[in-house]
Order: C-alpha cells, then sequence, then structure tokens
C-alpha cells in the first residue's frame, strides 16, 4: 500500500476532517487522529487490504503519519 492510497482513504472516509492538504509526511495525531478515529481507520485499512491487521503491533509509531501506515501495512504482507 502506498501513502497516497492511505490518504484517499483517509479522506474518503472522512476519518479525519483537514483544513490543508494531507501529505505523505504530515502528523495525524497532530490533525486531530484520535482513539476512535485509529479504530476507524484500522477497520477501513483491514477492508481495503482484505486481511486482519496485527492489534498487538498497532502503536502510535505505526500510525502517525500516512507514510508511516504505509510501510507498517507493506512490512505485514
Amino acid at each position: 500500500m502506498l501513502a497516497t492510497q492511505v490518504i484517499d482513504l483517509i479522506l474518503q472516509n472522512q476519518i479525519l476532517e483537514v483544513q490543508e492538504a494531507l501529505l505523505p509526511e504530515s502528523d495525524l495525531f497532530a490533525l486531530g487522529l484520535d482513539s476512535l478515529a485509529v479504530m476507524q481507520l484500522l477497520l477501513v485499512l483491514e477492508t481495503a487490504v482484505e486481511r486482519p491487521l496485527p492489534q498487538a503491533e498497532v502503536s502510535r509509531r505505526h500510525l502517525c503519519t500516512p507514510e508511516s501506515i504505509a510501510a507498517w501495512i507493506s512490512s505485514q504482507a
């Protein structure tokens, strides 16, 4: 999965309402990603990749930017 795909999923599913352009290196937590939004994002990502993501590995480090999300998902393949 690419960072641009993660951005598209975030915007299409209204995970975050951002006033500025969402970039691969954007800090999602600084933009308002909270625990509820994390759960919504994980469900959207699992649907997109058509497999469950390991909940034990979910961390702020993996979810902080679209780029880090894409890298984490790619490492799970």
